[in-house]
């Protein structure tokens, strides 16, 4: 307990103590479709990460609210102090079969929710709580040679508690989906059982060094396009809609800029303008424009946010990607404790880096063992030149031997 304390007041700071005051409540709405938004999410990290499909990745991580009043419910009661939580794990792991040919295994899951006390294992389960998580797994087949890879598995939601304030769902959902790609240009499906729930198009035109691309010129400025068809539930009926992100570099695969827009109603969904030290990617700056939508078709509802991201620590203060995954929570600073790694043909970098970091390297010599030529010397009796029987020769380095003669002294023999 006094530990669990002592990590609390560390981690506060004056801005943590002011931001409660202005942060504004998340809807019972925005709280039980998170898990539409949790399953495309792994879908689009997968679809990534398939993009060579013959590295490795791991991914761990976690937000962090320490206080009851940074993101508190609201519902027909009114509001509500709580927390809302969020922990993730990825793993993905190429096999190689045959000369460039691999197979893949991957298991993503989530856990999120909100609930009024705070936890990390066990919730309390309260009235106004709501726990849920989302598993998926996959095997699949990349062919280096040929360009293509397959990819196909299953996505499990389920829900461990529903609160009486929370719309009824379904305890346990279960999905397939399947990811196809061929060049440069994939494509990925879900279905819940035959009902068709999401199709998505990547056009990823950028080079990349740690694929065997250019690491500057031309081809690096190319721009990386997502479409992709959603069908949700909204209002009782089934709603289509289309999200389109383009990722375009600005500046030697360390200035981006993204644009996210909806059709054919919703519009402009969020910009933003990240900026990394190296392609690497194990740092990021960033300063994302959302449209909150609250108030409908007023451009005067934006919100900016920023946000840095660093090897182990991800702190965000309302920008785009904690807006969307974290409930819409906006007003409070949002703390992430995170690590992932991606590794290619002895490479390292981070979550869709595009050159590998630069490891330095240290030869060590070793002291008094100078490089000295091989010795031959003939081990005979006679003298050198003289005639005789032919002598026998040993090749030798950095070994002491004695000359052996006519008499029986066989010191040095043995």
């Amino acid at each position: 307990m006094r530990f669990s304390r002592s990590l609390k007041i560390a981690l506060l700071s004056i801005p943590l103590a002011v931001a409660p005051a202005l942060a504004d409540a998340v809807d019972v709405e925005t709280v039980a479709s998170g898990g539409f938004w949790m399953r495309d999410n792994q879908l689009h990290d997968i679809g990534d990460l398939l993009l060579f499909g013959t590295g490795s990745f791991f991914d761990i991580g976690f937000n962090y609210t320490p206080l009851p009043t940074q993101i508190p419910l609201r519902s027909a009661f009114g509001e509500h102090e709580g927390f809302a939580t969020r922990h993730h794990v990825g793993f993905l792991s190429s096999y190689p079969v045959k000369e460039n040919r691999y197979l893949n295994a991957l298991v993503w899951f989530e856990r999120s929710g909100w609930d009024s006390e705070d936890y990390f294992f066990f919730p309390q389960y309260s009235d106004f709580g709501l726990v849920r998580s989302v598993t998926t797994w996959g095997l699949g087949y990349t062919d280096v040679k040929r360009g293509y890879s397959v990819a196909a598995g299953m996505q499990h939601q389920n829900v461990e508690f529903v609160g009486d304030v929370f719309p009824a769902e379904n305890d346990s959902l279960l999905y397939s989906w399947a990811n196809l790609r061929y060049g440069r240009i994939s494509a990925q499906v879900q279905f819940h059982r035959t009902d068709f729930r999401l199709l998505r198009l990547s056009f990823d035109l950028e080079d990349r060094a740690v694929f065997g691309g250019a690491s500057s010129g031309i081809r690096t400025y190319l721009p990386n396009i997502d479409a992709t068809l959603y069908k949700r539930r909204l209002d009782g009926s089934d709603e289509d809609f289309i999200r389109v992100n383009w990722e375009q570099n600005l500046y030697g695969q360390r200035l981006y800029a993204e644009v996210t827009y909806d059709f054919p109603d919703d519009g402009f969904h969020s910009a933003a303008l990240k900026f990394y030290p190296d392609p690497s990617r194990f740092f990021a700056f960033e300063v994302t424009c959302l449209r909150r939508r609250v108030m409908a078709d007023n451009w005067d509802d934006l919100m900016l946010g920023w946000a840095v991201e660093m090897p182990i620590l991800r702190v965000g203060y309302n920008a785009a990607n904690e807006y969307d995954h974290l409930f819409h929570a906006k007003g409070t600073w949002i703390l992430e404790f995170h690590f992932n790694l991606e590794s290619l043909n002895d490479m390292l970098f981070a979550k869709n880096g595009r050159q590998a970091i630069e490891l330095e390297t240290t030869q060590i010599k070793r002291k008094n063992t100078p490089n000295k030529p091989a010795e031959t010397t003939p081990l005979t009796g006679a003298a050198e030149g003289s005639s005789g029987t032919a002598s026998k020769t040993i090749t030798a380095k950095g070994i002491r031997y004695e000359k052996s003669g006519q008499t029986s002294n066989t010191q040095g023999g043995k």
